[in-house]
């Protein structure tokens, strides 16, 4: 499967930008200013000038832009994904490129997206894990207090309060302090 130019892209998203209140003048005149202002310089002052003029309406203004984008090439197209998540990061998140069958794996625009999974590890790991600590936990239980019987678990269980954090380790020490003894 073969990924998007940004040029693709922008002729992609293009309807979806100019619709009616999608950006506002503000965004666009800073996505304007982020072309032209800093590096690597997209536009011109001249063409700068000629995208901000407000007696054109904002959505002509817009179409100019693109297309001009369009037709410089694709460095420019990938400068102006750059401001639109910078200036307007909403709305760059739901664009139709973004969310089309063919861009499904590519990942080159997800700045600063966190992942809203705890882990990426499925639920066999958190299974495990569930497991470890009931096992451990019936061990605890079950284990007769006489310390000559499984000396080194109960010199493990001791130690891991080290590990786990001061909130669980009061009591986990407050649990194991009747069984330990003469440790």
């Amino acid at each position: 499967m073969t990924d998007q130019t940004y040029c693709d892209r922008l002729v992609q998203d293009t309807p979806f930008l100019t619709g009616q209140g999608r950006l506002s003048e503000q965004q666009v005149d800073r996505i304007i200013l982020q072309l032209n202002r800093y590096y690597p310089q997209i536009l011109t002052n001249k063409e700068a000038e000629k995208f901000r003029n407000p007696k054109a309406s904002l959505r002509v203004r817009l179409c100019d832009l693109l297309s001009h984008l369009q037709q410089r090439g694709e460095r420019h197209c990938q400068e102006f994904y750059r401001a639109l998540y910078i200036h307007a990061q909403p709305l760059h998140s739901h664009l139709p490129s973004r969310y089309s069958p063919q861009n499904s794996d590519c990942r080159e625009l997800d700045w600063g997206i966190e992942s809203r999974e705890l882990s990426d590890r499925g639920p066999m790991s958190f299974l495990a894990g569930l497991g470890l600590a009931a096992g451990l936990a019936l061990l605890l239980y079950c284990c007769p207090p006489d310390p000559k019987v499984l000396p080194g678990t109960r010199r493990v269980l001791a130690f891991s309060p080290v590990i786990i954090d001061r909130h669980v380790s009061r009591y986990l020490l407050a649990f194991l302090a009747d069984d330990l003894g003469g440790l």
